[in-house]
């Protein structure tokens, strides 16, 4: 059967080849792309299962392809890697702005790509749980309609916006989120939460999880992501 559809778009032939090389071993189907032009139009066209997307392009950058895929009807969803050079720190927290769903710095090793886009891709495959269903995670038990949150059986007691952290980090594991994202996902119920007041929560959180708390990993430059089941 098979494989997944990749799209990479990158302008420096050798990586290009590297990740075609690799990825092709892996048994998907891989096209690319040179330009932002020609790696927006294939992926609105062909609408491949995931899209590699270096940030540095010729005239169209990488962060205006991710923004004209995700404004595309059909094109929208699907995952984006971002391809990032050192010291693009403000680049990654846009392009995750935007709807990018992770990043991997240069250089890279092929392994740490194959299983990017692994995770990834399995993830996609998994239905979202609904927004009052319980969710387990290893010992992490998550019930959102009784605001209720256990660890090996034991209540937590979390404060409102600690739990919705929690729930927003661990609903999408694996899932980078910049400090923005996660204000943006637990403001609106007139709970005062700023960039910077996110990092106290996390703080919060990490210690009333004991152990557990290991789990909610520090992106540096970047944000905050809940670990993968694997």
């Amino acid at each position: 059967m098979a494989k997944e559809k990749i799209l990479v778009i990158e302008d420096d032939e050798d990586i290009q080849e590297l990740l075609k090389f690799n990825l092709a071993k892996e048994g998907y189907q891989v096209s690319a792309a040179e330009t932002g032009e020609d790696g927006l139009r294939m992926a609105t066209q062909n609408l491949p299962d995931l899209i590699l997307l270096d940030l540095m392009l010729p005239k169209i950058d990488g962060l205006e392809v991710c923004k004209r895929i995700r404004a595309h009807p059909r094109a929208s969803g699907i995952p984006i890697i971002m391809l990032t050079a050192k010291g693009e720190e403000a680049d990654v927290v846009t392009g995750l702005e935007i709807g990018a769903d992770d990043y991997i710095a240069k250089p890279f090793s092929p392994k740490v790509v194959i299983a990017r886009v692994r995770n990834i891709l399995r993830r996609r495959e998994k239905t979202a749980p609904a927004g009052d269903e319980p969710l387990k995670i290893r010992d992490i038990f998550i019930h959102p309609g009784r605001h209720e949150v256990s660890i090996k059986n034991k209540p937590v007691d979390l404060t409102f916006t600690e739990f919705r952290v929690l729930q927003l980090l661990a609903t999408r594991p694996g899932w980078v989120f910049t400090r923005q994202q996660i204000v943006d996902g637990v403001r609106g119920e007139d709970y005062a939460v700023t960039e910077r007041s996110v990092d106290v929560q996390i703080v919060g959180l990490r210690k009333k999880m004991g152990p557990s708390g290991a789990m909610i990993e520090t992106v540096r430059g970047v944000g905050y992501r809940f670990k993968d089941e694997a």
